[in-house]
């Protein structure tokens, strides 16, 4: 069940939509020339490169080869992308399933080309499904607001965060999501210390939520994968906070892979353990983690880390996200509330509030 009300959060808090951290640039934008500009995730943190995309071919790429990335991030991206592919000649129905199927399991990017699709059905012009993109930028920048301040309530006294792959400013249209709350404690004067996984095997946790932390001014300490139980254990951690790319009707999470066991090892170190996410990424199509499509990704992603690389011939099993229990999760923060078990019952409900 939802711990607040849908109306206004605890104490009357109004969030600040918009509010974002210095030396850190929009990820993702609608520019005047009619063109789809991004920050090109795959070169940060060693240059901060923006690139026009004009065509539904280079949203696609983009997508695909995590250029843009963060499930918020690709919702709008995928409206955006539909838009550009009918503006250019494209099918509807056909550019749409291209679309959507640039990655399969966060499943925001599905309800953005659904959106753009049932708008330019509507209107008659891409532009409308334009609208539909500019429009998932401004839900997601005051929702992760609220998500902040649900978050900063939720988990005051909590110094300690770990944090596993990049939820932050990179990922979304606003000041993210689990990194949302921590920049939400930062602005309220609260003294925190970020522990950020690298995070494979695409390193967003090293090379995203680092940079951004620093950005920021914002203690963070690096660590790889494998050593984020023994912290866990180590007493040195208040809780943790990850994101999700969807969320089954039981509350059964996928996330970057990794992220079961994180969850596996807080709760036996005692460690509260929360997913955050906006509603849009439940879906409640899915009853449990098992009806979650898993994204299997190229071995040259794991295989290509140097002169002292395996043979590229080398069999890799790549998953870009696992699956986390409903049972290993304290809560799932959320625009609307805290989720708490049961989860179904809880996920309904708010799901109810948003329509």
């Amino acid at each position: 069940m939802t711990t607040d009300p849908d109306e206004s959060l605890p104490g009357g808090v109004t969030p600040t939509p918009g509010r974002r951290t210095a030396g850190v640039p929009r990820s993702i934008e609608w520019t005047p020339r009619e063109t789809l500009r991004v920050i090109d995730q795959r070169a940060l943190p060693a240059q901060v490169i923006r690139r026009e995309l004009s065509s539904v071919e280079e949203v696609i790429d983009a997508i695909s080869t995590l250029a843009v990335r963060g499930a918020n991030s690709i919702g709008a991206a995928g409206a955006f992308g539909f838009a550009l592919g009918v503006r250019g000649g494209g099918d509807a129905e056909e550019v749409a399933s291209a679309v959507a199927g640039a990655r399969p399991t966060a499943v925001a990017l599905r309800h953005g080309v659904d959106d753009a699709l049932a708008a330019y059905r509507r209107g008659g012009s891409w532009r409308d499904s334009v609208g539909v993109g500019v429009s998932l930028l401004a839900t997601d920048e005051n929702d992760c607001a609220r998500i902040g301040e649900f978050g900063r309530i939720e988990t005051r006294g909590a110094r300690r965060i770990l944090t596993h792959c990049n939820t932050g400013i990179l990922a979304t249209a606003g000041i993210g999501t689990a990194l949302g709350i921590v920049y939400t404690k930062a602005a309220a004067g609260e003294d925190i210390q970020v522990y950020s996984t690298e995070s494979r095997p695409l390193r967003q946790g090293l090379r995203l939520t680092v940079w951004e932390l620093q950005q920021a001014g914002i203690p963070v300490t690096a660590l790889v994968d494998s050593a984020a139980a023994a912290l866990l254990h180590s007493g040195q951690i208040d809780v943790v906070l990850v994101g999700a790319d969807r969320i089954a009707a039981n509350g059964d999470t996928a996330n970057k892979v990794g992220t079961f066991s994180l969850a596996l090892a807080a709760r036996d170190a005692g460690v509260p353990f929360y997913v955050v996410a906006p509603v849009s990424a439940v879906d409640p199509a899915a009853l449990d983690g098992d009806a979650i499509p898993i994204e299997l990704r190229g071995a040259e992603e794991v295989l290509a880390i140097g002169p002292d690389s395996p043979r590229p011939d080398t069999d890799v099993w790549n998953p870009s996200f696992d699956v986390t229990p409903a049972r290993l999760l304290t809560g799932i923060i959320t625009e609307r509330g805290v989720v708490r078990a049961p989860f179904r019952t809880g996920l309904a409900q708010v799901l109810g509030n948003a329509e």
